[in-house]
């Protein structure tokens, strides 16, 4: 049986389906909330994105963000 997500995947999705009102708001979150630099935190959504339990938890969030990372991987 497969694991839940931990408390920090379920804590990046979170963030990720919240709105930012401007530039570094989001980079200040990351680093204030979860303690995380914006690399570390970028390379930990970009696994999540791909976990099969990610899309389960929040299947609007993981499709929305698949499609964009579809979308700049089309573009270069």
């Amino acid at each position: 049986m497969e694991q839940a997500l931990g408390r920090r995947e379920r804590d990046i999705l979170a963030l990720e389906r919240r709105g930012f009102p401007g530039p570094g708001a989001k980079e200040r979150a990351i680093r204030e909330e979860l303690g995380l630099s914006p690399v570390r935190y970028y390379q930990l959504l970009n696994a999540l994105l791909d976990d099969t339990r990610a899309l389960a938890h929040d299947p609007v969030t993981v499709n929305r963000l698949r499609r964009i990372r579809e979308a700049r991987r089309a573009e270069r």
